[in-house]
C-alpha cells in the first residue's frame, strides 16, 4: 500500500455500522484535480473534487503524476484508479486500483489513511468498498494486495477479508512486497464484503 502523508487535523469521526465497520464513500479525483494537487493548489483541487482535501495530499503528487500519465496513456484507467475516502464528509485518504483488470483479469488494490485517522476501522471499511467494486465488475477475477513485511495492520486488514499469500516481490520504489490474492465471489454478491467475523 503506497503513501503514508498527512497532516490535516482531524475534525469528525466515521459513522459505524451495527457490524462495527465505519461508514465510508469513495469519491473520485479527476486528472484536473490531481493536477492542482501537483501544482500545490490545494484550494483549486478541492474545488473541483467538491471536498476539502487534506495537505497530506499535496505531499503524494508524486503519485499523482503517475496516475495522470497512466489516465492519458489508457482513459479506461480513469475508472479505477485515485478515489478519495471519505467518512463523515471528512476526506481521511485515498484508495483506488493500480489500474483496470489486466490479461488475467486481476487488479490490485492501493488505499492509505492518513495518520490521525488510523486506528478507527477506516481501512477495513476502505477495502470493503474497493472490493465490493471489484466484485461487481464481470472481467474481475482475483484482487491482488502488495504489501511491506513490516505493516502489521495492512497485513491484518487484507486477512480480514480472506486474502491468501500468493507469493513476494521486489518493488522498486516500495522495497520487498509480500503478495496476497482473493478470488471474487462466484456468486458475485452484490452486497458489501464483510470482513471474517462480522456478520450484517
Amino acid at each position: 500500500m503506497r503513501g503514508n502523508g498527512g497532516k490535516e487535523r482531524c475534525r469528525g469521526r466515521a459513522r459505524v455500522l451495527d457490524g462495527g465497520m465505519p461508514t465510508v464513500r469513495l469519491v473520485p479525483l479527476p486528472p484536473t484535480a490531481m493536477q492542482a494537487l501537483i501544482d500545490e493548489d490545494l484550494i483549486r483541487a478541492s474545488e473541483i473534487v467538491g471536498l476539502e482535501l487534506p495537505a497530506g495530499f499535496v505531499d503524494d503528487s508524486w503519485l499523482w503524476r503517475i496516475r495522470i500519465d497512466q489516465i492519458a496513456a489508457d482513459p479506461v484507467s480513469a475508472d479505477w484508479v485515485a478515489r478519495a475516502v471519505v467518512a463523515e464528509e471528512v476526506v481521511v485518504g485515498h484508495a483506488g486500483f493500480h489500474g483496470p483488470p489486466d490479461g488475467r483479469g486481476m487488479v490490485e488494490v492501493a488505499y492509505v489513511i492518513l495518520p490521525e485517522f488510523r486506528g478507527r476501522g477506516l481501512a477495513v471499511a476502505a477495502l470493503a468498498e474497493l472490493l465490493t467494486r471489484a466484485d461487481a465488475e464481470p472481467t474481475v477475477q482475483v484482487v491482488r494486495a502488495s504489501i511491506s513485511p513490516d505493516n502489521a495492520a495492512s497485513l491484518a486488514v487484507v486477512r480480514r477479508f480472506g486474502f491468501s499469500p500468493a507469493g513476494e516481490q521486489w518493488d522498486e520504489e516500495d522495497g520487498w512486497e509480500l503478495l496476497f490474492e482473493r478470488p471474487v465471489p462466484g456468486d458475485r454478491e452484490s452486497d458489501a464484503p464483510l470482513p471474517t467475523g462480522e456478520s450484517r
